[in-house]
C-alpha cells in the first residue's frame, strides 16, 4: 500500500499546463474525442476496496490492459480496507487547498458518497459526456438514488449487488432462511455463527437486516431519519444481539474484523454460515478451491438488502480526463459482460443489455450461472431497499456503543 501510494503521489507534481488541461469546466467544453486525446499518455489513480483477488485482477489486468492498449493510459489501482480512507484523503487535500489531488476515482456508495456530495468533494455534471452512459437507465430509482441520496450526475454506476447467505449442503443441509430462524438457529448451534464487527461493511449490513426485522420490515424505515423510531427499534435490536452474543463463535468475546476473515472461517469449517453482499463471490470461491463444491448461496424469505455501487471522481482529481475515459470503459457492454462472467466476477450489470451491440446481447443471453450462486431473479423477488445514510450510520454507531463494547 505504501509503495503504491508513493507512486500515486507523483500525480501531485503537475505542470501548470497539465493542471489547466484537467480543469473540469474546460473538459466539459470539449468533444469526447478531445477528452480522449487530453487523457492519452497519462495515468489514472483508482482507490478501491482490495479484499477480493478476482475483482483486483479484473480491474488491474482486464480493464488496465484495455486502458493501456487503446488509450496509452496507466491504471494505478490503490487498495483500501475502508472506502472512507480515500474520502478522508480528498477531504484533507481540499481543505489544504490542493488543486491537483492524488485520488482520481473511488469505488463508492452509501454514506461515503453522501459525505462527498454534501461536502462538494464530488465532481458532478459530466455524465452526459460519456458515450456509454446511453447504455444505462438513469431513470431507474435503484440507479438514480444511492442509499437514498440522489446521484444527480455526481457518480457513475458500476455494479449491482444483493446480500445473500451461504451454507455447505454437506454440513448444513437445512440452513435458516429468515432472520428469526437465523437467530434461533445460532442459539441452538452455539459457536457455529458469527458476523464481522461493524464498521466492516458486510457486518454492518447484517446488523441492518436484524434492525429491519425488528422494525417490522423495510417499509417502516424508508425515508428520512426518524430519531424516535430509531430509538424504539434500536433498543430491541441491541437486546437481541446482546442475547445472541454468547452463542456466537468464541462466545462473542471477539468478532471477525472483515468479510475476508469470515470467508476463511467458513472455508476452514470454523462456522457453518457465510454471507456476502456479492453472491457471485461464493461461486468464485468454489472455482478457486476455497469453498467446497457443495457450497450454495441463498436468499431469505423475509428479504435481503440490495444496492448499486458506483465510481466517483473527486472534485480535485488531477487526471479527470483519464478518469472519464476509464468510466466510459467500465460502462462499455464488453467490460460489463466480462465482469458478469462467473469465472471472472459474476457481477450483475448496470447497463441495459438490449441497448448494447448484438454481440454483447448474445453474450449476456449465453451467460451460465455457477451452480453455487443463487439466481438474481430468485434474490430479486425479496429485495429490500437500503436505508438512507443517516439510518445506516446511526445503526452502525449504535452497535459499536451498545453491542461491540
Amino acid at each position: 500500500m505504501l509503495r503504491m501510494m508513493a507512486g500515486v503521489g507523483g500525480a501531485l507534481m503537475l505542470t501548470a499546463g497539465l493542471a489547466q488541461a484537467q480543469d473540469g469546466n474546460a473538459l466539459l467544453g470539449m468533444s469526447w474525442d478531445e477528452i480522449v486525446e487530453t487523457a492519452r499518455g497519462g495515468e489514472v489513480n483508482v482507490f478501491m476496496w482490495g479484499g477480493a483477488d478476482n475483482i483486483n485482477a479484473y480491474v488491474s489486468d482486464y480493464v488496465g490492459g484495455l486502458l493501456e492498449e487503446d488509450y496509452d493510459i496507466a491504471l494505478n489501482r490503490v487498495p483500501l480496507t475502508d472506502t472512507a480512507e480515500a474520502v478522508n484523503i480528498v477531504l484533507g487535500e481540499v481543505e489544504a487547498g490542493a488543486a491537483a489531488g492524488a485520488v482520481d476515482m473511488i469505488w463508492i456508495n452509501g454514506e461515503n458518497f453522501r459525505t462527498m456530495k454534501q461536502a462538494d468533494l464530488a465532481w458532478c455534471g459530466y455524465v452526459d459526456k460519456l458515450p456509454n452512459a446511453a447504455l444505462v437507465n438513469f431513470d431507474n430509482p435503484a440507479i438514480a438514488n444511492d442509499f437514498g441520496t440522489p446521484v444527480d450526475g455526481c457518480e457513475v454506476p458500476w455494479s449491482r449487488v444483493q446480500f445473500a447467505f451461504a451454507h455447505d449442503t454437506a454440513r448444513t443441509p437445512e440452513p435458516p432462511r429468515a432472520i428469526p430462524e437465523l437467530l434461533a438457529w445460532a442459539a441452538a448451534n452455539p459457536g457455529r455463527f458469527t458476523y464481522p464487527a461493524p464498521p466492516d461493511f458486510t457486518g454492518a449490513a447484517f446488523v441492518r437486516h436484524v434492525f429491519t426485522h425488528v422494525a417490522g420490515g423495510a417499509d417502516a424505515l424508508v425515508g428520512p431519519f426518524d430519531q424516535a423510531k430509531f430509538d424504539e427499534v434500536a433498543e430491541r435490536t441491541w437486546d437481541i444481539l446482546n442475547e445472541l452474543e454468547p452463542h456466537l463463535w468464541r462466545e462473542g468475546r471477539t468478532y471477525p474484523t472483515s468479510i475476508t476473515q469470515l470467508q476463511q472461517m467458513f472455508a476452514n469449517q470454523e462456522v457453518d454460515l457465510f454471507f456476502t453482499y456479492d453472491p457471485a463471490e461464493v461461486g468464485t470461491a468454489v472455482v478457486n478451491g476455497i469453498f467446497p463444491e457443495t457450497a450454495r448461496s441463498y436468499g431469505l424469505s423475509d428479504g435481503t438488502l440490495a444496492n448499486t455501487n458506483y465510481m466517483v471522481i473527486p472534485v480535485n482529481a488531477a487526471n479527470k480526463a483519464a478518469a472519464l475515459v476509464l468510466q466510459n470503459l467500465l460502462l462499455s457492454g464488453e467490460a460489463q459482460l466480462e465482469k458478469a462472467q462467473p469465472e471472472i466476477w459474476g457481477a450483475a450489470t448496470v447497463i441495459e443489455p438490449d441497448r448494447a451491440s448484438e454481440k454483447v446481447q448474445a453474450g449476456f443471453a449465453a451467460l451460465e450461472r455457477h451452480p453455487s450462486v443463487v439466481s438474481i431473479e430468485e434474490l430479486g423477488q425479496a429485495a429490500l431497499p437500503e436505508l438512507q445514510a443517516d439510518w445506516t450510520s446511526a445503526i452502525e454507531d449504535g452497535w459499536i456503543a451498545n453491542v461491540g463494547n
